[in-house]
C-alpha cells in the first residue's frame, strides 16, 4: 500500500534522547520549512499518545553564509513556545549533526541564546556543549507560596532558572511547587524553570527539574544541570566540576571554569521515521 497515497505527504524525523530529555529532530535543510510555521509543527508532534511524543522539537537548518556556524536549530518547548536554548537538547542536536555528516565531532552552530561549541566523543558517544555564559545570578531570594517562604536562587544559563536546596529531594512535590514558582509574579512574564536539588556528598547533587514549556517534571534538564552547579559552586556546596544525577538516573557533568560552563553526558539516537502532518491536523498549505 502507499501510505502516502493514504496519509498525505510524510515528514522524516529522528528521535534521540540526552538523559531521559527526548526530543524530535528534524532536517530543515531540504524540507525548508519556515520558522514562522514551526510551532504549528512542534504541539501535535510533541503531544504523547497522539504523536510522536518528546519534550522539545529540533530543527537543523543552514547557517547564514559567512557565520563560521556548521548550522542553525530552531528549538522549541513540547507546547510549541520557542526557546533560546536547551542543554540537552543541544547536545542532542550536535550528535545528529555529527551522525548525519552535517558537522564534524567538533563544531559550533547557532542558537537564540548565541554560538555553542560541541565536541562529539566518537569512542564514547557523550558530547561535551561549551554553553552560554551564567549570567543573572541573584542569591539568597525568597517566594511565598499558599502563606509559606521559600528561600532559592535564580540564575540564567542561556534559560533562567530558579534553584531551591533541599535535604529529602524524594519527598517534594514536583510538579505542585514547580509549577507554582514557573508561574509566580516574580518571575513574569517569561516564567522561570525550577530546579530543586539536594548534596549527595563532595562535588554531587541529585536534581529534579521541572521544565517551562513542558510543564511538568522531566527527566533531566541540561540547562538546569549548570545552573543547579552555579548556585552549588556559589554555596559552597561543589567545586569547578558537579556530577548531578537526574530523575532519570542518568549522570551529567558540568564544569564550570573561568566563567564558562561546559555540560557533558549521553546523547543517543533512538529511532528514526516519519510523522503524517494530516493525521495530527497540521495544516502546512
Amino acid at each position: 500500500m502507499d501510505l502516502e497515497a493514504v496519509c498525505g505527504p510524510s515528514v522524516p524525523f529522528y528521535k534521540l534522547q540526552g538523559c531521559g530529555n527526548d526530543f524530535v529532530c528534524v532536517d530543515n535543510r531540504e524540507l525548508g520549512y519556515d520558522p514562522a510555521v514551526m510551532p504549528e509543527i512542534v504541539a501535535p508532534v510533541c503531544r504523547k499518545a497522539f504523536g510522536v511524543g518528546a519534550d522539545g522539537m529540533i530543527f537543523l537548518d543552514h547557517a547564514p553564509e559567512g557565520s563560521g556556524l556548521a548550522y542553525i536549530w530552531h528549538f522549541f518547548n513540547a507546547d510549541g513556545s520557542r526557546a533560546e536554548m536547551c542543554g540537552n537538547g543541544s547536545r542532542c542536536a550536535a550528535k545528529l549533526a555529527w551522525m548525519l555528516g552535517i558537522a564534524p565531532a567538533r563544531h559550533t552552530f547557532g542558537t537564540d541564546a548565541g554560538p555553542i561549541e560541541a565536541e562529539v566523543d566518537t569512542d564514547t558517544g557523550l558530547v561535551t556543549v561549551q554553553l552560554t555564559a551564567p549570567k543573572g545570578l541573584h542569591m539568597n531570594m525568597s517566594v511565598e507560596i499558599e502563606q509559606q517562604a521559600f528561600p532559592l536562587h535564580c540564575v540564567n544559563t542561556g534559560v533562567p532558572h530558579a534553584v531551591i536546596v533541599l535535604e529529602h529531594l524524594e519527598a517534594v512535590d514536583v510538579w505542585k511547587l514547580g509549577r507554582a514558582i514557573r508561574f509566580h509574579e516574580a518571575f513574569q512574564p517569561a516564567g522561570t524553570n525550577v530546579n530543586f536539588i539536594e548534596s549527595e556528598g563532595p562535588g554531587r547533587l541529585s536534581l529534579r527539574t521541572y521544565e517551562r514549556g513542558v510543564e511538568d517534571e522531566t527527566y533531566a534538564c541540561g540547562t538546569g544541570a549548570v545552573a543547579s552547579a552555579v548556585i552549588a559552586r556559589e554555596l559552597g556546596l561543589t567545586g569547578e566540576e558537579t556530577i548531578l544525577t537526574t530523575t532519570g538516573g542518568e549522570e551529567l557533568g558540568v564544569i564550570l571554569r573561568e566563567g564558562r560552563a561546559y555540560l557533558r553526558g549521553a546523547a543517543e539516537l533512538v529511532f528514526t521515521g516519519a510523522f503524517f502532518p494530516q493525521a495530527l491536523g497540521i495544516d502546512l498549505d
